[in-house]
């Protein structure tokens, strides 16, 4: 059985370590809500909390829309994408958006300087239109009324 689709299933990543298990997992998780919301009875229009050591262990995975929650020191991934992914939003060296469509699948690390930043990071993503204008992009209809281009 299909779990997943490359195309409009988004993985939220977050670190492995006790620190980000314990405080960005739960972030991940109200940001799942807020995208399975939006994907309504879609089958693949969802999210799903992944681990950073998975996610970067699986490359096939990595066609998928991705967002990843937490600092590049505590994210593995956040650390790998952040790189190459242009800041869209700061607060005062202490809250970070970065979002890219480079090439195929969408991605963007929230994180912050601690804690609170980074609540404050994928807040604004979630309410600022952030979330909104990647799934708009991600879940058009087709012309012909079925499905979503792939």
């Amino acid at each position: 059985m299909k779990l997943l689709d490359t195309d409009e299933t988004i993985l939220l990543v977050t670190g492995t370590g006790i620190a980000a298990e314990e405080r960005d997992r739960p972030l991940a998780y109200w940001l799942k809500g807020e995208i399975d919301r939006r994907g309504a009875t879609h089958p693949y229009r969802r999210g799903i909390v992944v681990g950073d050591a998975w996610y970067l262990e699986n490359r096939i995975f990595q066609l998928n829309p991705a967002i990843t929650i937490g600092g590049p020191g505590v994210n593995a991934a956040a650390r790998e994408l952040s790189e190459s992914l242009p800041v869209v939003h700061s607060e005062e060296d202490r809250v970070f958006v970065q979002m890219g469509t480079s090439g195929e699948a969408p991605k963007v690390c929230l994180w912050g300087a601690d804690l609170a930043a980074t609540a404050r990071a994928v807040q604004w993503f979630a309410s600022d239109g952030m979330l909104t204008e990647m799934l708009d992009r991600l879940w058009r209809p087709r012309p012909d009324g079925g499905g979503v281009y792939v």
